[in-house]
């Protein structure tokens, strides 16, 4: 994803899948507490549904519209930890692993925290 937009600024935009089919609305946008850098996003995938995580790499910000390079029934059976906390680092390799990306470069240990949410107060 392109690493010079805030990520506050995607919060409220429309997300679509692979295929161009809207998948939700952006609810919250995770950045990695070690580097800063947005690694999740919280999509509201319907008006009484819940959250699912989509990984903001390789996923694209094109106009107004975040293009996630998944397909609808993947990113809605993505596994649910809720929103509004931080993900653990097993949760984290979960959404790695459901999403079929490896993990990032550094192995996640047990003293690495992730999903610090964009503008929480640190």
């Amino acid at each position: 994803m392109q690493t010079d937009i805030d990520p506050r600024n995607l919060i409220g935009r429309k997300a679509f899948d692979r295929e161009g089919t809207k998948i939700g609305t952006v609810d919250e946008v995770y950045l990695d507490d070690a580097t800063g850098v947005p690694e999740w996003a919280a999509v509201r995938t319907g008006l009484f549904s819940r959250d699912a995580f989509v990984p903001l790499e390789p996923s694209e910000f094109e106009g107004d519209a975040l293009r996630v390079p998944f397909d609808r029934a993947l990113i809605k059976n993505a596994p649910d930890f809720g929103v509004g906390r931080h993900l653990s680092p097993e949760q984290e390799l979960q959404l790695y692993r459901h999403y079929g990306l490896d993990s990032p470069p550094e192995e996640i240990g047990p003293d690495r925290d992730f999903g610090r949410l964009a503008g929480q107060d640190e």
